[in-house]
């Protein structure tokens, strides 16, 4: 997915979906939420802290809404992307325009507010051990600096170029990321700093 500066970018790059986006901005503007852009898209808060999001693809549009999980779902339209992965964040997709329920999009906005507003949020599970992979292993024996700098990191940033070594299916795409990586590592910088 692109990554955009502004809303008005994100909806004028997106391909198929503008009239709906639009809709979905003009109801999440007529709520409570403050209007951002964040990791390149579309982002609606609540005294800083995020709700719900906005994306676009192929396929369909949606609602992503951060702690989702906590969510009484009463329409029964929220979704979990990533079964296993995701705790919190919870996806409504639509297909068409006549799919915006404007009414039942804002008593999902006011839920999730009372729930930020009462302190409930699932927080992520920190604290699971870092596992390095093989393939990155091998590289810090070979790269003293590298290995280093990679203990040098707080254990978050770790964890995620340990995690992006794992999640690669193919052992050429395992040596390639570790090519790009390493260099990151050494500088001391994170897989995702680019994003933050």
């Amino acid at each position: 997915m692109k990554r955009f500066k502004t809303v008005d970018d994100f909806i004028a790059g997106s391909e198929n979906w503008q009239d709906e986006l639009k809709r979905l901005r003009e109801i999440l503007l007529s709520t409570e939420l403050d209007e951002t852009v964040k990791w390149g898209a579309p982002c609606y808060t609540f005294q800083g802290k995020n709700v719900v999001g906005i994306g676009a693809f192929k396929s369909y549009f949606g609602l992503w809404f951060f702690q989702g999980g906590l969510l009484t779902d009463p329409a029964g339209v929220l979704m979990n992307a990533q079964d296993g992965k995701t705790k919190a964040m919870r996806q409504w997709r639509f297909q068409t325009k006549q799919q915006i329920k404007p009414r039942t999009i804002k008593a999902y906005v006011k839920e999730a507010i009372q729930l930020q507003l009462a302190g409930h949020e699932i927080k992520p599970v920190r604290g699971r051990p870092l596992m390095i992979p093989p393939e990155l292993q091998t590289a810090f024996d070979d790269d003293q600096a590298a290995r280093a700098a990679f203990d040098a990191l707080p254990p978050g940033k770790q964890r995620e170029y340990a995690d992006y070594i794992a999640d690669a299916k193919r052992d050429a795409t395992k040596a390639s990321r570790i090519a790009k990586i390493l260099p990151m590592i050494t500088q001391g910088q994170g897989l995702n700093d680019k994003y933050r």
